[in-house]
């Protein structure tokens, strides 16, 4: 059965579907009995998909264990093994927001410049404004396109935003929209954050900063502090994942522009490696093209069909 997201994902992940299911069809075809060649062909394989090497052995010893207990014999076995084995691995805490139990819910929103940070603050916008009222904060300050192009997508989505000029101080603006959503009772504060300072210490300094100041008006925020990973850059996300890690305490993380890759096999890796639930998936550029990550429908959208074509 597909999950509940597999028509969007059949559609974005098409080309990682094609990459990482071509593939494995090739050294696994229907029919035949498994053997150790097969299974080091399928570990070949899994090295090219971007997956990553230390979870490309994880599974293949899996398999291998399954196989030599002869709970796997056959390579359309083996399929059905690698799907439940997968799902079981990116299976993690449910997507979607945690919500505070009283006042505005403070997301902050952090990743690296170009990761889609800004466009993803913007669909999380679109989603979260089915649910209540949404604030905006430009705290990325140290980037002017930043700031400009959340204002765009302020307008678009006809939310508020709290900003000032390019170069201010960054805690100021977080301060001020902090102040703003609670007397105006919004529901929903999204801060953006610098993707890069000159050092990590500098960054950690003011992502503390940011925290620190928004505390004084809501004690409890961050709520969620959600990490933003570019899915083209397959592995490198792993390494920008444990680099932020050091610096925030992430509760998820979002994955896009998985419709323009194919490697979204990273997020197999990311998610065995990172152990940060993924919350959320970028799979187009419209605003509603923000899926919750769902771990059945994304291996289902890999690897369905998996079916032997029809005898002829």
């Amino acid at each position: 059965m597909f999950g509940k997201l597999t028509q969007a994902l059949k559609s974005g992940l098409k080309k990682t579907k094609e990459k990482l299911l071509g593939g494995l069809r090739a050294v696994l075809p229907f029919g035949r009995q498994l053997d150790e060649g097969l299974i080091e062909e399928m570990e070949e394989h899994l090295l090219q998909a971007d997956i990553g090497p230390r979870t490309v052995q994880k599974i293949v010893d899996a398999v291998r264990a399954a196989y030599k207990e002869r709970r796997v014999r056959t390579t359309d076995e083996c399929f059905d093994f690698l799907k439940a084995f997968l799902r079981d691995l990116l299976a993690g805490v449910g997507a979607g927001v945690t919500r505070a139990a009283s006042g505005p819910t403070v997301i902050l929103v952090a990743g690296v410049n170009g990761s889609g940070k800004t466009t993803s603050i913007a669909k999380l916008a679109a989603r979260l404004k089915r649910d209540g009222t949404v604030m905006l904060c430009a705290a990325d300050t140290f980037r002017a396109a930043a700031v400009e192009q959340l204002t765009l997508w302020s307008e678009r989505l006809g939310v508020r935003i709290v900003k000032q000029s390019t170069g201010s101080d960054p805690a100021a603006v977080a301060y001020d929209a902090a102040e703003a959503a609670v007397s105006r009772g919004v529901d929903f504060l999204i801060v953006d954050t610098a993707g890069r300072l000159h050092t990590q210490d500098n960054l950690m300094k003011e992502l503390e900063k940011i925290v620190r100041v928004i505390r004084r008006k809501i004690p409890d925020a961050p709520h969620e502090t959600l990490l933003v990973l570019d899915g083209t850059v397959g592995q490198n996300a792993i390494q920008q994942a444990s680099e932020f890690g050091k610096i925030l305490p992430i509760t998820g993380l979002v994955v896009t522009k998985l419709d323009g890759t194919a490697k979204g096999g990273a997020v197999i890796g990311i998610r065995d490696q990172v152990k940060i639930p993924i919350k959320f998936i970028g799979v187009g550029e419209k605003a509603e093209d923000l899926e919750d990550f769902d771990a059945a429908a994304f291996v289902d959208a890999l690897f369905e069909p998996a079916s032997p074509a029809p005898a002829t």
